[in-house]
């Protein structure tokens, strides 16, 4: 079979979109199928065409669906779909109504469609792998590593803002790996990293690089607005890394709701009592990790190459 897959994002780039197209052309192209990438659908010949964001992608969708009406299409959501543009964006709807099959990559996701569109959606955990080499944590200081490109659902400051009211004597170093999306981020990290002794902004690192940092730090933080299925979680999972993150849907759809690392969306000081903990308690840092150990089969690259074969068959 021909697939192409649309990302939003150049692939090959490190946002989560172009990460997760590139990650799913392995897939495919392991499962015996020709794969071709692209930021747009642009008459090339597919049997199958995958696109990533229901709103961003709906020019290639429509067109294909009207150049093949017989071809199948799958629909794969994002944060901003789920939780804003299927709200307010009639391209986005309309998307998942030609769709023949929705991926979405955690299992909260189905309460934000209605009923026909929940009879197309498939879940697909996203896979992460440690990385090659092993990597200790640092003994200079309790390093809490932050994945996040700086824009504005992703909060990406939260954890900066929290480390100001640690106590002197903590040894909290928080090192953020990720681009600033705009010139205001990019202001924003350079006065916090110049006030703020404890944040340290390192910039846009490749994927093999964030990977080694969070393999290596002693806990993480993702404080997203919003997120359609957080690789940084799967990544964390997988490199044994404890984590807190926001309470949201996202991340409950991938962590369960009872999950003892969550702190309000935008709760500094709830954080800030997180990470005091984390750095004090051993004991609450193992039930970090217990918690997250039995997610570890959700993000295998073995359970997702299994997902996408079941979906493929179902079209067949």
């Amino acid at each position: 079979m021909k697939v192409f897959i649309v990302t939003p994002e150049n692939p090959g780039g490190t946002s989560g979109n172009s990460i997760t197209a590139t990650r799913w052309a392995g897939i495919l192209r392991a499962l015996g199928h020709e794969v071709a990438l692209g930021t747009e659908w642009q008459d090339q010949k597919c049997n199958l065409l995958v696109a990533l964001h229901a709103r961003r992608s709906y020019s290639s969708i429509d067109r294909f669906r009207t150049a093949y009406a017989d071809h199948a299409v799958i629909v794969a959501l994002t944060g901003t779909d789920l939780y804003h543009d299927l709200q307010v964006s009639h391209e986005a709807r309309r998307s998942l109504v030609l769709a023949t099959r929705i991926i979405a990559l955690q299992n909260l996701a189905g309460a934000e469609l209605d009923a026909n569109d929940r009879d197309k959606l498939r879940i697909v955990y996203q896979s992460a792998k440690p990385p090659g080499q092993t990597e200790r944590p640092r003994d200079d200081c309790f390093e809490v590593s932050v994945l996040a490109h700086l824009r504005d659902v992703k909060d990406p400051l939260r954890a900066a803002s929290a480390s100001t009211a640690l106590p002197s004597q903590s040894r909290i170093a928080i090192h953020h790996a990720g681009k600033a999306m705009d010139p205001k981020w990019k202001a924003l990290a350079v006065e916090e990293s110049r006030i703020n002794p404890r944040y340290h902004w390192l910039g846009e690192q490749t994927h093999e690089q964030a990977i080694r940092l969070l393999a290596r730090s002693r806990l993480t933080v993702l404080s997203s607005l919003m997120e359609g299925g957080s690789s940084t979680i799967a990544e964390a999972v997988v490199c044994g890394v404890p984590i807190l993150c926001s309470k949201i849907s996202g991340n409950a759809g991938m962590l369960g709701p009872d999950y003892p690392g969550f702190f309000p969306v935008e709760g500094t000081a709830e954080l800030t009592a997180l990470l005091r903990r984390a750095e004090s308690d051993a004991n609450f840092l193992l039930t970090l990790r217990s918690a997250m150990e039995v997610f570890r089969s959700r993000f295998t690259p073995e359970r997702e190459a299994e997902s996408w074969m079941k979906l493929l068959q179902e079209l067949a």
